[in-house]
């Protein structure tokens, strides 16, 4: 089992820059931080970017994989993605996780563009997916879609890490989890917005039994694929106390997961909770569990 933490980019640098440190010191092996130009969830708080708070990470920090929680089309295009993912990958030695997503519409309104269906915004992931992928391990791209358009796109140097940056990709539905399986070095998953912690862990659980068939119908190695789950879009926050962590940590164990992301706790409202328990849990569960755990 592999730890990973989230800290959201709502700190000023001053304040953000010694907890990347601490999740370094700690341990974690992944540390992560959202990609939104707003997140519905603290909308009237301060918001700031994705790729340059991972760069300043990878400046303060050694080890820790960093990742984008998720990345989407919603504002981004693959090729100008790319630069910063390129520019992440080098400043970091090759630690870049490339969180990947449908998204929301959220991020869509804000910049004015036409609401899309279900169906067109995971026609548009898949587009924005494959040409990313081309990006990265391609030079001299030409490309003509629905949604993305590039010509002639130069991609040098190419990633640090090869072929390239690995995507761990959000999937819930047949087609995202095709595209998972296709493209994916992992899958993360929130499972279902719910009530009752028994259901939401039914629900991740029959997720990922329907991961486990796609990728055999795929002819891929399940054993090789990472499996990562969001503790934190369960009704109950992993780190409200050390025992709701290692309970959280052990049922996602049980159900296959290789990777468990938690959030760094706020001081009040979304991810409420104390450094304590985080401190509790990166210092003596967490090493336990490694021990304990496949």
């Amino acid at each position: 089992m592999r730890f990973g933490l989230t800290i959201l980019p709502e700190h000023r640098w001053s304040d953000a820059a010694p907890m990347w440190r601490q999740a370094d010191e700690w341990g974690f092996d992944h540390a992560w931080t959202y990609d939104h130009l707003t997140w519905a969830g603290l909308p009237d708080e301060p918001w700031f970017g994705t790729t340059p708070t991972l760069t300043a990470a990878a400046m303060v920090t050694e080890r820790v994989r960093l990742g984008t929680f998720v990345a989407s089309p919603n504002y981004r295009h693959p090729v100008t993605f790319m630069r910063d993912l390129l520019a992440l990958d080098d400043v970091s030695g090759g630690r870049v996780i490339a969180g990947l997503g449908t998204g929301g519409d959220l991020d869509s309104r804000l910049l004015g563009d036409p609401g899309l269906s279900v169906r067109q915004r995971v026609d548009r992931f898949e587009e924005f997916v494959t040409l990313l992928d081309r990006v990265l391990t391609e030079d001299h791209v030409d490309h003509d879609g629905e949604f993305f358009r590039a010509q002639d796109a130069r991609t040098l140097p190419g990633c640090v890490q090869q072929p390239r940056i690995p995507f761990v990709m959000a999937a819930n539905g047949p087609r995202s989890l095709r595209l998972a399986a296709r493209f994916g070095a992992g899958w993360v998953t929130t499972g279902p917005k719910v009530d009752a912690l028994e259901e939401w862990f039914t629900a991740v659980g029959a997720l990922s039994e329907r991961l486990t068939q796609t990728l055999a119908d795929a002819g891929r190695d399940g054993e090789g694929f990472e499996r990562y789950l969001n503790l934190d879009s369960s009704p109950q926050f992993s780190m409200e106390s050390v025992g709701a962590f290692e309970d959280l940590v052990g049922r996602a164990a049980e159900l296959g997961f290789t990777d468990v992301i938690s959030h760094w706790p706020r001081p009040e409202g979304v991810y409420a909770g104390r450094r304590e328990v985080l401190e509790q849990v990166a210092t003596e569960v967490v090493p336990r569990l490694r021990a304990d755990l496949p």
